[in-house]
């Protein structure tokens, strides 16, 4: 078996009926869900089985479920492949959560409840501040960050050469998509989000993931665990909760992760999430990773036989 970099999905990559097949055939899927809907004291099952749709996307419910999908993912491939032993792991944005749940930073259940306050609070902010996100494509970095200065807007996500996200006010963002062609932007789109994610408006929300975050019970990680602020491994407990908090209203430094996986000789990655959203941002970071997506029985499937 090659060596295997575990990949979890953000925020956007969830849809209804994710999870469900596996629920209905494992009883081991169905365990972890009755013990997820047990700690959250409501059923997140329900909502990522059945929607609405309008609820799933809902920050608050989205980030725990899309935590518990991406941990049943990697469950089911425990049970089936004995011997797989991941080497590193990473996650976008909220599933970095979920890559240092996979790393035995912290149990599943205490992993899921701070998910599902970080979406709470992320989701409060949202409602107290007038925010937007915009992506932009087709240009460099250093256009970006000019234009993001000039709306006085924050760099949100770097995702991709060539696919950026910026996030903050509406007056800000719409300023931005307006004028990013003069700053040798090919398109500026407008996305359908909540709020200003990862940008000094949710810094409400950081402040009190911070005092979460500081009463969470942490071990070093048993594997490699690359962070989005920094794009490097973190292993200290104080330091991965910096990482952490700093995310909240940092960029998502996506492209670098995945280049410094690349660089400790990782060109083998399995990503644990719905809409294979992770492989085709690797595939324009790096034209010879493989990526193997697991989101339903059929790939879970595959991707077993892949390994095998």
């Amino acid at each position: 078996m090659s060596k295997i970099v575990l990949l979890f999905s953000g925020q956007g990559a969830q849809k209804v009926g994710m999870g469900k097949d596996w629920a209905e055939s494992s009883a081991l899927v169905r365990s972890m869900v009755h013990q997820a809907d047990q700690a959250l004291g409501y059923s997140i099952s329900d909502i990522m089985f059945d929607g609405p749709d309008e609820e799933l996307t809902k920050t608050s419910f989205c980030q725990p479920a899309l935590y518990l999908h991406g941990m049943i993912a990697l469950a089911l491939l425990k049970e089936r492949l004995p011997n797989f032993e991941p080497v590193a792991a990473a996650g976008l944005s909220l599933g970095e959560f979920t890559a240092h749940a996979a790393a035995a930073t912290f149990s599943f259940e205490e992993g899921l409840r701070i998910v599902a306050r970080r979406g709470a609070l992320m989701e409060e902010a949202c409602l107290a501040t007038q925010g937007a996100m915009a992506a932009l494509i087709g240009g460099e970095e250093a256009q970006v960050r000019a234009l993001a200065a000039a709306a006085d807007v924050d760099v949100a996500n770097l995702n991709a050469p060539g696919q950026i996200v910026i996030s903050g006010t509406v007056a800000g963002i719409d300023a931005a998509v307006a004028q990013a062609k003069e700053f040798g932007i090919r398109r500026a789109i407008k996305l359908n989000v909540a709020g200003a994610y990862h940008s000094r408006l949710m810094q409400s929300a950081q402040d009190q993931l911070a005092a979460e975050l500081a009463q969470l019970s942490m071990q070093p990680p048993s594997l490699p665990v690359v962070c989005n602020f920094g794009a490097s491994v973190v292993s200290e407990p104080a330091e991965i909760r910096s990482m952490l908090e700093k995310q909240v209203t940092g960029s998502v430094r996506w492209t670098e992760s995945i280049q410094a996986l690349i660089a400790m000789g990782h060109r083998t990655f399995l990503e644990l999430g719905p809409g294979k959203v992770i492989a085709g941002l690797v595939g324009k970071i790096d034209k010879e990773a493989t990526v193997h997506s697991v989101e339903d029985l059929a790939t879970l499937e595959a991707a077993i036989e892949a390994l095998s």
